[in-house]
């Protein structure tokens, strides 16, 4: 198996033997001014796969679940424009303090989309945000640019950029400004962390961690903490976000190099581990060394548990036709875990190397990316929560106490809004959604890209 293979993301419809149909999106409606842009309720009742889906009636229904998206998902339509809203938001809490101790799951069964609201629109192919203590959103776009949206009365997306970097992009690859954090101790250090592709003597790409520091509302004194990371024009991983352990995690990819994701001298196809000043842990599982996990392929999203701690990745799988599709992974990421890629894919069994939790099997693809858990109380606590580009859905998983086992799984927001990028949850216990529909493989509306409000129960 060649680790040159694009992504689940990277193929569009009709290279890819499908359709090519479009599928209307819902626009955003809703009264001039009034924060509630849209309101749905939502109850799909499809079932997750059975935990053991060798064998009986609960195994066939959830096979039949996920073979109903084919491995290629429609192009939306556009949808119409709307005046973005200034919403009040509050700050993001810090993250919780590991505990060992497994905790009652979330309820087993659809969650419904009370409300989606309209943030701002108007950006281009958004990748990641974070929030800062002030309530100012940091939105980075793969064209180099970090955006801020202001919350509250007279808010909404500024014209001007917070920073803008040389990022090195394609027009329809992956590689540009891609993953950003805000420092725990933004109040009083002002400490912003950014991932973005550059380009080299020759034409290589490279990827760099770097942070610079907010001063009268502009990024200044970029810093550079980690650099050489091997890129292409795909598979540059790219999330940055701080550990509860107060660490900081970076996912790169493989590079288009499969073999890189098995080399632990080479810092692509890995999930690394960081101090805030870019040195190396004393406790990585290899002394020097800054990988925390190997044999990634294109890691995207990682998140961690409220109750455990436990840290879980979301990661690309590759895109060619049935039977050599697919298998979009949700991991359970330990030190030093190897997960196989280009070795082996899906859940083979195979005791080198650690299999997914969830996959999506041979014939449908999510790309997913960015994650979140559901930490706030609420029926759905617990809940894990990622983006889908290809997918088009903000996809829901249900674990068991032990982490593991997968009770129950669903899609929100299916072809409604597109691309979806990330999902970053507030205070509150709403989540903000990215869309990724002008990033060259989606059919933008006249107002993408779009920042989301969505609160689910």
């Amino acid at each position: 198996m060649s680790g040159e293979r694009r992504g689940c993301d990277e193929q569009d419809d009709e290279a890819a033997g499908g359709t090519g149909e479009r599928v209307a999106r819902e626009p955003l409606t809703g009264r001039v001014g009034g924060a509630l842009i849209a309101a749905r309720r939502q109850r799909t009742g499809r079932r997750a796969r059975d935990p053991d889906p060798g064998t009986g009636p609960a195994a066939a229904l959830a096979l039949v679940a996920l073979l109903l998206a084919s491995c290629v998902a429609p192009r939306p339509s556009a949808s119409s424009s709307l005046s973005p809203t200034a919403i009040p938001i509050p700050t993001t809490a810090p993250p919780p303090t590991a505990s060992p101790t497994p905790t009652p799951s979330p309820r087993i069964g659809a969650a419904v989309v009370q409300n989606v609201q309209l943030v701002a629109s108007g950006l281009r192919a958004p990748w990641a945000v974070d929030i800062a203590p002030d309530g100012r959103l940091f939105v980075t776009e793969r064209a180099g640019r970090v955006r801020i949206v202001q919350l509250g009365p007279g808010g909404g997306l500024r014209a001007d950029p917070w920073v803008t970097v040389p990022a090195s992009t394609s027009l329809d690859g992956e590689k540009g400004l891609l993953g950003i954090a805000i420092d725990p101790g933004f109040a009083t250090n002002g400490f912003v962390y950014l991932y973005y592709s550059y380009a080299v003597a020759g034409g290589a790409t490279r990827n760099k961690l770097v942070r610079m520091r907010d001063a009268n509302d502009r990024g200044v004194d970029e810093t550079i903490l980690l650099d050489g990371i091997p890129g292409s024009a795909n598979h540059d991983g790219g999330r940055v976000k701080f550990g509860p352990d107060g660490k900081l995690y970076v996912t790169t990819g493989d590079a288009e190099n499969g073999a890189n994701a098995q080399n632990p001298s080479t810092l692509a196809g890995k999930i690394l581990r960081l101090n805030k000043d870019g040195s190396i842990p004393s406790d990585n599982p290899t002394a020097g060394s800054a990988v925390w996990s190997l044999g990634h392929r294109n890691a995207q999203g990682i998140a961690w548990h409220p109750d455990t701690g436990a840290l879980y990745e979301t990661e690309h799988g590759p895109s060619n036709l049935f039977p050599d599709c697919c298998n979009d992974e949700v991991n359970l990421i330990v030190p030093g875990g190897n997960y196989g890629w280009p070795n082996v894919r899906g859940a083979p069994g195979d005791p080198r190397f650690r299999d997914p939790l969830l996959d999506s099997g041979r014939v449908e693809t999510w790309a997913p990316s960015g994650a979140t858990f559901a930490t706030k109380p609420g029926p759905i606590r617990g809940s894990l929560l990622f983006a889908a580009l290809r997918g088009q859905h903000l996809h829901r998983v249900v674990f068991g106490p032990d982490g593991r086992t997968v009770l129950f799984q669903e899609k929100l927001l299916t072809n409604q809004y597109g691309r979806l990028r990330d999902v970053f949850e507030i205070a509150s216990g709403e989540f903000l959604v990215l869309t990724s529909n002008r990033d060259g493989r989606g059919q933008p509306a006249a107002d993408d890209d779009r920042i989301l409000l969505v609160t689910l129960r």
